[in-house]
């Protein structure tokens, strides 16, 4: 009770460890975010790509694809192995009935991370995308590289400020308003 009566009304700045602020503030760190970032940016670009470029999930038979898919963990779910109930009832209740809709949605998001990343062109929000959709992948009960590329795509989102400085980040940002600013040149001098 004496902490909070303390505190109460104060700003309290716990400062960054060394670590944390060179990997997610200092564009020291740019290199490593480009090669992670380039490395996810391929794998969601050549699957979404694969995806566009197929009948079976864009075009006259558009939607067989993820049918094929989301009937395959509906029956996980049955056996009682990888997916949970409340995923696989979603599976079956929304996506299924919307499988053409869905499909168009998973190819161009799969591209379009891709070509986020590729391109460090609103980066977070490209890996967010790309991380949202592995776990929903790893939710159906499929691993391959899901688990890897969720937790690249987690740590390029927590160093959303500097992963796209090698990108076009480095110009989109400041436009917007985030996250370097030229007005203040002191808070500028701590990004770096």
């Amino acid at each position: 009770m004496a902490i909070k009566e303390d505190f109460k009304g104060k700003n309290i700045i716990v400062p960054e460890n060394p670590v944390s602020k060179f990997l997610f503030s200092s564009t020291r760190s740019a290199s490593i975010w480009l090669i992670i970032r380039l490395y996810l940016g391929y794998a969601w670009l050549s699957a979404g790509w694969h995806k566009v470029t197929s009948d079976q999930w864009v075009g006259s038979n558009a939607g067989a694809g993820l049918t094929g898919f989301v009937k395959g963990a509906v029956g996980k779910s049955a056996e009682g192995k990888d997916v949970t109930g409340w995923y696989a009832s979603f599976l079956e209740n929304m996506v299924l009935p919307n499988a053409t809709l869905f499909s168009y949605l998973v190819a161009f998001g799969e591209l379009l991370v891709g070509l986020g990343l590729i391109l460090g062109l609103l980066t977070g929000i490209a890996a967010f995308f790309g991380a949202f959709m592995n776990a929903s992948f790893l939710f159906a009960g499929t691993l391959s590289t899901n688990p890897l590329l969720f937790i690249l795509a987690t740590w390029i989102v927590l160093a959303w400020k500097v992963a796209g400085w090698y990108g076009l980040d480095r110009w989109a940002l400041p436009l917007l308003g985030t996250p370097w600013s030229r007005r203040n040149k002191g808070d500028q001098a701590d990004a770096t």
